[in-house]
């Protein structure tokens, strides 16, 4: 466990300088009359979770955190078991965006997840199935103009096109 924290928050912290980096391709401060430049939010968060990253790593020396003093393994066998079964899910969530899109990938995960994963009763399950694909649709595709593959599924959504465009 002590071992995973420390190499976790250097990675994290290698890719936040990165991010630093690359987004300070683009203006970071403010531009006046237009407002923050184009990679000031990337380049801010990143400097944020570099911080956090510094703070782990000064936490992991002075063994402060109960990760930096546990001489636990990272992972037990039913840990690795919850893993691979949730990257398993994802991995066919992603490989069905293909065929039955977005909108009809995310419930299944979601039920399957959260039901038979997660033990959570029908109702809470469903409500979340049913209610996340809908606030998607309508952040991505209606407020923000970006569309999300459908799939086969994408006749579905005309009449919705037709209604709000």
């Amino acid at each position: 466990m002590r071992r995973a924290e420390l190499v976790m928050a250097l990675v994290m912290a290698i890719f936040s300088a990165y991010l630093m980096w690359k987004s300070a391709e683009l203006p970071i401060g403010w531009i006046p009359g237009e407002g923050p430049g184009g990679g000031a939010f990337p380049f801010w968060l990143a400097g944020g979770m570099l911080l956090c990253c510094i703070a782990v790593i000064v936490r992991w020396v002075l063994r402060a955190s109960p990760p930096s003093r546990s001489t636990e393994p990272y992972m037990d066998r039913h840990a690795l078991q919850l893993f691979l079964v949730g990257a398993g899910a994802l991995a066919v969530l992603i490989g069905s965006i293909h065929f039955i899109g977005m909108y009809g990938a995310i419930p299944l995960f979601l039920v399957f997840y959260m039901r038979f994963i997660g033990r959570h009763p029908w109702t809470t399950t469903t409500m979340l199935a049913v209610v996340t694909p809908v606030v998607t649709f309508f952040f991505f595709e209606i407020v923000l103009r970006i569309t999300l593959p459908k799939g086969y599924t994408e006749p579905l959504f005309y009449p919705l096109y037709d209604f709000f465009f």
